[in-house]
């Protein structure tokens, strides 16, 4: 049983699954918390050849004539094996007092990056990277075609300390019924902003960091670099698009690749910078289009206001007692000294990219 549980205190929904449910002595971890999980080739269910140990593909790039479930892929997609919300689910809410409850109805999928059990995603080529953005791409719009749900998140948990329960390369998405808070709160502010100024809260942030340059990491002609002012993390950065658009869906193969070239560049200084820490990666993209019943009016300048981008965090310090209770995060190195010391690592990996 899956379903989403509203917390009236902190204006939040949770997703509670018991799909996913553990016993005490599964939470147990040695003192520095949980151990990589170093499957071999052998027994990984994500390698090539292990097709018939996860649910069938639901999307895939493979080599030409190359079978689905089988080998010759390059990026593959497939439910999560064991799911936080299910597509299968029926879509309903209900009162439990001054409790909101709504059904799991939902989905989870994991997009394996590579057949390759030794690499990461900062090691595959750009052209390989450009392959999985795709599958992002393409996953987003076919989800987007279930009136039941309002938002699609990517992310990516790398190593154990990030979340990760497999070492082999890969990502997730979660598509919820509801606007995930965090992103909500984004839409807000970028909607008050160009209801105030009529302009793009994110592109004024672009133009002013390029003429600041202090926090400014890298940039091409279509993407910035660049470490937020006030990071909540040591070494946070985020992919900012140039060109104002707020549905990532909406990137043709040619904006992908050269997005491909700066997430690896961005990917690979991390790694030989921090000794390839624990991170992860979310994409925050708009909810679909209005023209969908019950989609709030509120959102109806969303394409104007709301500017898609990618976070990025390290997972170099521990959320801790004050975090949690607090709201708010103490960060070690000022995000201007961050964005020194990316930059040039960045100018040493630029030829390897």
């Amino acid at each position: 049983m899956r379903e989403l549980r509203f917390d009236p205190i902190r204006n939040r929904w949770v997703i509670i699954s018991t799909e996913r449910s553990r016993r005490p002595s599964d939470y147990t971890l040695d003192g520095n918390g949980a151990k990589e999980n170093e499957r071999t080739p052998v027994s990984c269910p994500f390698c090539e050849g292990s097709e018939d140990k996860t649910p069938p593909e639901i999307f895939a790039i493979r080599k030409e004539r190359s079978s689905p479930n089988s080998w010759g892929w390059r990026v593959r997609v497939v439910p999560n094996k064991f799911p936080a919300l299910q597509i299968e689910d029926n879509a309903f809410r209900y009162g439990m007092g001054i409790f909101d409850v709504a059904s799991g109805a939902g989905a989870h999928e994991v997009i394996i990056e590579t057949p390759d059990h030794n690499k990461g995603l900062a090691d595959l080529d750009v052209d390989w990277i450009k392959d999985v953005l795709i599958a992002f791409r393409e996953r987003i719009k076919d989800l987007f075609r279930d009136q039941r749900l309002r938002y699609v998140l990517i992310f990516k948990n790398h190593r154990t300390k990030a979340g990760a329960s497999l070492t082999h390369t890969h990502s997730q998405l979660i598509a919820t019924p509801m606007v995930p808070p965090v992103v909500k709160q984004e839409l807000i502010v970028c909607r008050e902003n160009y209801r105030s100024k009529e302009r793009c809260l994110i592109c004024d942030l672009i133009k002013q960091e390029i003429e600041f340059k202090e926090r400014v990491v890298y940039e091409t002609k279509s993407y910035m670099i660049w470490t937020p002012f006030a990071s909540s993390f040591p070494f946070e950065t985020w992919i900012l698009p140039k060109n104002h658009l707020h549905d990532y869906s909406m990137l043709d193969d040619k904006e992908l690749r050269d997005l491909a070239v700066v997430l690896k560049l961005n990917l690979i200084s991390l790694k030989k910078l921090l000794n390839d820490p624990p991170y992860n990666f979310v994409i925050h993209t708009s909810p679909p289009r209005f023209d969908r019943p019950g989609y709030p009016q509120h959102w109806d300048s969303i394409e104007f206001d709301f500017h898609w981008h990618i976070e990025i965090i390290p997972r170099l310090t521990t959320i801790a007692g004050y975090e949690l209770g607090a709201g708010f995060f103490i960060n070690p190195t000022p995000p201007e000294e961050a964005a020194h010391y990316l930059s040039e690592e960045m100018e040493n990996n630029y030829e390897e990219v």
